[in-house]
């Protein structure tokens, strides 16, 4: 008898949702289950774990009385990241029914996919091709370019970490033409010794902070990120007159890391077509590596091009195709289970460079394979199958789920950012634009009366029916609003967000 995880009963059941051709704008939204928990049952969760000090600790239970205390207990007491769709602290969008039941599957046959072993399995394929689709699906392929380099990580700081080894490795061999100044082979020391290179710089404006965190882990070194804003009020534009200044700087090898989606205002670094050119021909000139965290700010590639509302989210991601790598993060806007990033490189030879995995003939692959084994290629050699649920989703959805996904997403940001820019209570941050085009999914904003801007976070999230999180914004406490999760229902939405920012001013 078949087994009911793969029943088309169980599939039914689990994927009640609609399907883009039929329905690509409705959906049905079920188990919204509170933003954030009671007080209550975060205290009785913590007091239900196991005492070190009971005669019963580690003694064994039955799996039943296990999955009872897991339900009654810690489930109630867990935040609604991936089931409500107010919570908007982080980009953690959310859950796609048919994603879940993909990591279901996942799960049950628990695959490790390390090598590619075509004979053994397909999982090795079924990742190819959802890589292949993403790029389609984000236009990345536009003009022709090729991202034969890519993988799966575990999110958006793995996959800046592989970016920044291989600018590294790229950019370190470029001052040496014709000499052996691999990274990956001789070390950072030697290497850098052989090409004369005495500094490697990471070149940002409004960096994220695990691009920082990456510079640690590969040597390069936090000191090392650089930050050239256009503006202090709009840190996150790149200034190209400073990068020029600063790539010409003697002796030092040069990673230029572009935000596309900056975390606090979700603005993009480059203005559009004419300034990404601008910077690929930099690169090319002082031999620098092009680095593109896109974790959520790529997803406008699958916005409507011919709807007027998303020209400029278009207009600012036109170009980002010259880039030598790009970040993604699948459980932000894709809507798939932690963990799942993805990584693309046009040099898939700069890939296999850095993480090629020796001296393990146990684990080697046919020598005709046509894709990778995934361990040559990333960080990690043991590896959870996380394409499938991504597969899934692009499989289900396709171009219009994606894009009516996405887009419902940025008019409730869009909505809301119309709100506070005419609100007694509120400022909008970082400016007060006469057009709302440029607000992708991200809304900055900070209360008028200073008083409530010390403590507006936590006035807010103390209704437990939206979640958000505080930031800085020109010296000052702001709050950020990140639209993410599929369940999006903008005028449901609206409106609760609204009664929480009136509730909260006019209690002041």
């Amino acid at each position: 008898m078949q087994d009911d995880l793969f029943s088309s009963q169980h599939i039914a059941a689990r994927v009640a949702h609609r399907s883009a051709a039929s329905s690509a704008a409705s959906r049905t939204v079920t188990d919204n289950l509170p933003t954030l928990p009671t007080q209550q049952a975060l205290r009785a969760a913590e007091a239900s774990l196991p005492n070190p000090s009971s005669a019963e600790y580690l003694a064994g239970q039955d799996a039943t009385a296990v999955c009872e205390h897991i339900v009654r207990d810690i489930v109630p007491a867990l935040n609604g990241q991936g089931s409500s769709a107010r919570y908007y602290g982080f980009v953690t969008g959310g859950v796609l029914p048919v994603a879940e039941w993909a990591d279901n599957v996942v799960s049950r046959l628990d695959q490790n996919v390390q090598v590619h072993l075509p004979e053994q399995t397909v999982a090795t394929a079924v990742e190819d091709a959802a890589l292949e689709m993403l790029v389609h699906v984000l236009g990345l392929s536009d003009g022709g370019q090729q991202w034969s380099g890519r993988t799966f990580t575990t999110g958006a700081t793995a996959s800046n970490v592989i970016g920044l080894a291989c600018g590294r490795e790229v950019s370190v061999a470029n001052k040496a033409p014709g000499k052996d100044a691999s990274v990956g082979e001789l070390g950072l020391l030697a290497a850098c010794a052989t090409a004369g290179v005495s500094e490697i710089q990471v070149l940002t404006s409004a960096g994220h902070s695990s691009l920082y965190k990456a510079a640690g882990i590969m040597g390069i070194g936090r000191a090392s990120v650089k930050e050239l804003p256009a503006a202090q009020d709009q840190p996150w534009k790149l200034n190209l007159d400073a990068l020029e200044a600063a790539l010409s700087k003697e002796g030092t090898a040069s990673i230029i890391a572009i935000s596309a989606g900056d975390v606090n205002s979700g603005r993009f670094a480059l203005a559009g077509k004419a300034e990404w050119v601008r910077v690929r021909k930099l690169a090319d000139k002082y031999g620098a590596w092009i680095h593109v965290d896109g974790a959520f700010g790529i997803f406008g590639k699958v916005l409507p091009k011919d709807d007027s509302q998303y020209a400029l989210i278009h207009e600012r991601l036109e170009g980002i195709e010259l880039a030598d790598s790009i970040t993604v993060d699948g459980h932000k806007l894709l809507n798939v289970p932690y963990d799942c990033g993805m990584f693309f490189t046009r040099s898939a030879a700069t890939l296999q460079a850095v993480f090629t995995n020796p001296n393990a003939a146990y684990l080697s692959s046919s020598s005709a394979a046509s894709i990778a084994s995934p361990l040559n290629i990333g960080l990690e050699n043991s590896r959870r199958f996380r394409a499938l649920p991504a597969y899934a989703v692009l499989l289900s959805e396709g171009r219009p789920g994606l894009a009516a996904l996405v887009g419902n997403m940025v008019l409730l940001a869009r909505h809301i950012a119309e709100y506070l820019r005419d609100s007694p209570h509120y400022d909008l941050l970082p400016d007060e634009p006469a057009s709302f085009d440029e607000v992708f999914m991200v809304t900055l904003f900070r209360a008028k009366d200073d008083a409530l801007n010390q403590v507006l976070v936590d006035k807010i999230n103390a209704t437990r029916d939206v979640y958000v999180s505080g930031t800085s914004w020109a010296g000052r406490k702001a709050v950020r609003v990140a639209v993410s999760n599929w369940r999006v229902d903008v005028e449901r939405d609206f409106a609760v967000v609204k009664k929480v920012l009136d509730g909260v001013a006019e209690q002041q």
